[in-house]
């Protein structure tokens, strides 16, 4: 029989006690939209993500309790993160600012494109949060990176 490891044990009842909360802009036609400030939060979520890869790969060896809350709570906070960039990609962006277009008319190819980039993201921060790999959130970064090109950055609050 397998036993799992203390901080693996320590962070499954992290996450399972981390309440899950959205923070969308809104969902009412108040348009006010700062395209900037959403990226500039993407990025912070991303580079708070790479923060708790570095030290979960620090941790990881330790075996003493203190060691253990720690991961586990990089753990949570990694997974909270993630969780953020796929909540604005999705509340905020594909919700407000990306406007369908038919099939049959001009820009059905850049709609497509534009799709695929915000899938791109949400996907990217679906693997940091299942991964420790570092290599994740430099693929995170760089599908927010596309993403970012296509928005006015210059305008935040």
């Amino acid at each position: 029989m397998t036993r799992f490891p203390k901080t693996a044990l320590l962070a499954l009842a992290a996450l399972a006690l981390t309440p899950q909360v959205a923070d969308a802009h809104c969902q009412v036609p108040c348009g006010i939209y700062d395209d900037g400030a959403r990226i500039a939060r993407m990025y912070e979520d991303a580079t708070t993500i790479e923060k708790a890869m570095t030290m979960m790969q620090e941790l990881a060896p330790k075996s003493d309790a203190q060691s253990g809350n720690q991961f586990a709570r990089w753990v949570a906070t990694k997974e909270q993160h993630a969780a953020n960039i796929i909540a604005i990609t999705a509340e905020y962006f594909l919700t407000q600012k990306v406007k369908p277009v038919a099939e049959d008319a001009e820009g059905y190819g850049e709609y497509l494109e534009t799709l695929a980039d915000h899938h791109r993201v949400m996907t990217a921060a679906m693997k940091a949060k299942q991964n420790a790999d570092p290599a994740f959130a430099e693929a995170l970064r760089a599908a927010i990176d596309a993403l970012a090109a296509r928005y006015d950055t210059g305008h935040t609050h």
